[in-house]
């Protein structure tokens, strides 16, 4: 094991990425083997620690992946980076943290197919309250059913590509499984026009778009006479850097296996 935790962050010039670059220079025991933006960004060349507010690092910014000298690659970037990324690190025999959404079924099963020969933590949310959130709806589904509605609220900036975010579908797959449903058949995405009374076995999901929201999920457990609501703000995406990098943490010395912030936070 190697005296620091080297990670390598993907997407460097955006949001999540000079956030991710800010929490590994701070973190004692991690130093930054890369920071990688997109060919043709204007942040390539650049310092990794100016571009996250910081004093220099003497780290540049690169436009192509290398993963020399790296033991966990973290990526927060879109689907199809992330698995031509996914097909670098399992060649390199490096360790992975994806905190990208918004995969298709194949691109799902393309990551637990690279589990086999490569560490990965994939979560649709770093943060360690949202999994303590996922913990608390497996509760409350178990104990308040029958006879309470469910419906999921979700509010993001007006830049995010998916809808509904990662963390709220992932809010429906568990409130689904305590009850014995599964979330495909069960899972309401939109209401227009005369929609008729709502069917009790249903989840419902609301979306939200706009400004520089960072993350706000509520589910709310609706009965007769009474309402129960779990909610989580995000107030920045600080939380989302330092989750990943406990997940990176717990990957050191892991050979291959698919895990997500539950494992990491011994949550299962």
């Amino acid at each position: 094991m190697p005296e620091k935790i080297r990670i390598t962050v993907v997407g460097a010039s955006g949001r999540m990425g000079r956030m991710l670059i800010e929490a590994v220079l701070k973190a004692d025991d991690m130093a930054l083997a890369a920071a990688v933006a997109q060919p043709g960004s204007a942040a390539i060349g650049r310092d990794a620690a100016e571009l996250a507010g910081l004093s220099p690092c003497g780290a540049r910014v690169a436009g192509h992946l290398s993963l020399a000298n790296c033991d966990c690659l973290i990526d927060f970037t879109r689907p199809e980076g992330t698995l031509c990324h996914l097909e670098q690190c399992e060649a390199s025999g490096v360790a992975m943290v994806i905190g990208t959404t918004g995969f298709d079924a194949a691109g799902k099963a393309r990551i637990q197919e690279a589990a086999r020969r490569i560490p990965i933590v994939f979560s649709p949310n770093m943060t360690v309250g949202v999994n303590l959130v996922f913990k608390l709806l497996d509760m409350a589904a178990r104990v308040l059913n029958p006879g309470y509605d469910v419906e999921i609220i979700e509010a993001h900036h007006r830049m995010k590509a998916d809808a509904p975010s990662g963390t709220a579908m992932r809010m429906g797959e568990v409130v689904a499984a305590a009850l014995g449903r599964d979330l495909a058949d069960c899972a309401i995405y939109g209401r227009e026009g005369h929609t008729g009374e709502r069917d009790a076995q249903t989840i419902g999901f609301a979306t939200v778009r706009g400004g520089d929201i960072v993350g706000d999920h509520d589910v709310l457990f609706c009965g007769l006479g009474e309402r129960v609501e779990i909610a989580h703000r995000a107030g920045s995406r600080m939380p989302y850097a330092l989750g990943s990098l406990r997940a990176a943490r717990f990957l050191v010395g892991r050979q291959a296996g698919l895990f997500d912030m539950q494992d990491v936070l011994g949550l299962r």
